[in-house]
């Protein structure tokens, strides 16, 4: 039940806010708090829906003012590492969605809650494309801020190097123009040091030039798991930067929502993007195509058709999984994953994949921002269904498994967006990142009003 306090608190939120304020005692509170993972139970104070940038100025002005805090989110793919949100107003930006394409200027500008499909669709039809993250519904400044891994991220590097500027409402209540030459310091945190800084309300960002690439997946029958492994490996280090792979084991639930011939059935299978002619990307997937897939959905595509590539889920899905760094992919690290995770190992996971890094995602450049390049050869991602805690606890102890099996392998530090479970600075950055960030936290937010994923704790 509301204190009187609480309720105080409240009113005034819904006073200074044109958008929706849910709380506990409504019917659809339930439905409001919700994120897209439906695991994590997230009971905040109140939930924000603001519509303005002037609505996120009155929700921060509101907890300021009120001794509370400020948990934003567009989507909740991410919501598992956000912890606690006890005195926190839980600021939901789904009804920011507006997107802008200049073509001219090969640019998009987007709100604060807006998704990848707001963007990869209508700037197609200028024969352009983003670097967008694997699924359509993904909230694009969570994903950006984080460090942003996607299918041209191999040739083109980071998301969050594409960043020209964002618009972010700070703890004191400011609204905010940043970028390159206004407000350096604060514009560098924001490519890569997450959402302990303020609460983006837009963001501009580059477009890049394609109207087609080579993409798709090659699906082989799960027994084949270690061969096909092996040979992506060996294979991956030998394509030219143009190309971005991952190798992944799937196991699909016999549910409706899944189509034939995929229903209840398990694969291993290379899924691949190519910047370049189809003919040049025949050739380059030759040698896997020489291990005769059962189904090949390679094809010429426009960006858009790279949502469909890695089948993520179409609507909200309770799930566990957690990710780590290689820094190398040696046969013997392919045989350790292959025996807790392949055939025969009665793994319950849903999907266990490895991304090829290197390329662009390897350069760090002095324009860059907080995390200029991923210090690592591949990216690990391990996660299954978890319809109720019985389920859940074989997927956690599943993903332990494989991240126990990679552990020879792992670098000292992950990668912000691959990495579900609370982690500090010293995890994700080097020890002189650390530093700046926690310097321009103590600037910006030296109260910690803002719970965010992988917080920066202030210097």
């Amino acid at each position: 039940m509301e204190t009187t306090s609480r309720r105080a608190d409240i009113d005034d939120l819904r006073a200074r806010l044109s958008g929706r304020v849910v709380t506990p005692d409504e019917a659809d509170w339930d439905r409001a708090r919700q994120a897209w993972n439906l695991v994590p139970d997230q009971r905040p104070a109140a939930v924000a829906f603001p519509e303005s940038a002037a609505d996120v100025v009155a929700v921060v002005d509101v907890a300021r003012e009120r001794g509370l805090h400020v948990a934003p989110q567009a989507t909740g793919h991410f919501a598992l590492a956000l912890g606690s949100l006890e005195d926190t107003i839980l600021m939901k930006t789904s009804r920011m969605r507006g997107a802008e394409i200049d073509a001219e200027r090969q640019r998009a500008r987007v709100e604060a809650g807006a998704q990848w499909i707001d963007v990869t669709v209508p700037a197609a039809q200028h024969g352009l494309a983003a670097l967008a993250g694997t699924a359509p519904d993904v909230g694009i400044v969570g994903y950006t801020l984080g460090g942003g891994l996607g299918w041209l991220g191999r040739k083109r590097g980071l998301a969050a190097n594409s960043v020209l500027a964002a618009d972010v409402v700070t703890a004191d209540g400011r609204l905010r123009r940043v970028d390159a030459d206004e407000e350096p310091e604060l514009f560098w945190a924001l490519r890569g040091g997450g959402g302990s800084f303020g609460v983006v309300t837009a963001l501009e960002f580059r477009l890049f030039p394609v109207r087609e690439l080579y993409a798709g997946d090659l699906f082989w029958p799960f027994e084949r798991a270690s061969d096909i492994l092996h040979a992506w490996r060996e294979w991956s280090a030998t394509v030219p930067d143009e190309l971005t792979s991952l190798g992944r084991l799937l196991q699909l639930p016999s549910i409706p929502d899944i189509p034939e011939p995929f229903r209840g059935r398990s694969f291993v299978l290379v899924e691949a993007a190519y910047l370049g002619k189809e003919a040049d990307g025949q050739e380059l997937l030759r040698p896997l195509r020489e291990h005769a897939p059962e189904i090949d959905t390679v094809a010429m595509i426009q960006p858009p058709g790279l949502a469909a590539l890695h089948m993520d889920p179409p609507q909200p899905v309770a799930g566990l999984g957690d990710g780590a760094l290689l820094n190398a992919l040696p046969p013997e690290a392919v045989d350790a994953l292959v025996a807790v995770a392949g055939p025969g190992s009665g793994s319950p996971l849903l999907s266990v994949e490895l991304r090829s890094l290197g390329g662009a995602l390897a350069e760090a450049l002095p324009e860059h921002g907080a995390v200029g390049a991923i210090d690592g050869a591949f990216a690990m991602f391990a996660a299954g269904f978890t319809m109720d805690a019985a389920a859940a606890r074989l997927v956690e102890e599943a993903v332990e498994r494989v991240r126990d099996a990679l552990a020879p392998w792992e670098t000292a530090r992950t990668f912000f967006n691959f990495t579900e479970h609370p982690v500090e600075s010293h995890g994700l950055y080097p020890e002189e990142t650390v530093s700046r960030l926690r310097r321009i936290k103590a600037e910006v937010d030296p109260g910690e009003l803002f719970r965010v994923c992988h917080p920066v704790a202030p210097a």
